[in-house]
């Protein structure tokens, strides 16, 4: 797709995650972990009393965008070529969270925005999910049906 970001880059995946834990040590992060899952890669860390985790949503090789040239005239790619086609798409979507870390760790330093409020959607709670994995379905429910669903539950002894 044109005008995506980092579409061009040749930085290998590894270099990007060290860069990211590199930036993050900078804002004082520690406890890094990264891993992948089916279709996915995780990156976590803990900074400001917070434990944070990124799930990276990665393309399934097998897509059409991979095995087939994307000309007027479209041609079937070799598996190597389809290969390296998968792969740039994996470097770009790294670079892309790269910066996304940076502009957040950015905005906090500088007092644009809380840390909280900034990676919120990224919060591991303690049953190991994040805030964001919490409230999604809740946040489509809401519009759905136009009831708030309850953040807490009222105090006890509260009648309504």
């Amino acid at each position: 797709m044109a005008g995506r970001y980092a579409t061009g880059t040749d930085v290998p995946v590894s270099r990007t995650r060290a860069e990211i834990e590199d930036t993050l040590a900078r804002y004082g992060a520690s406890g890094f972990l990264s891993g992948y899952e089916d279709n996915r890669a995780f990156l976590g860390f803990r900074l400001r009393d917070r434990h944070v985790k990124f799930i990276l949503p990665l393309p399934d090789p097998n897509e059409r965008e991979f095995w087939q040239t994307n000309h007027a005239s479209p041609r079937r790619r070799t598996a190597d070529q389809a290969r390296a086609a998968w792969d740039q798409a994996c470097r770009a979507r790294w670079r892309a969270l790269l910066l996304s870390i940076k502009a957040k760790l950015e905005a906090v330093e500088v007092g644009i925005t809380s840390f909280d409020d900034e990676f919120m959607a990224h919060l591991v709670l303690p049953d190991g999910k994040t805030v964001g994995q919490h409230m999604r379905p809740q946040i489509q429910l809401a519009y759905e049906t136009g009831d708030m669903p309850p953040l807490l539950p009222p105090p006890e002894g509260h009648n309504g």
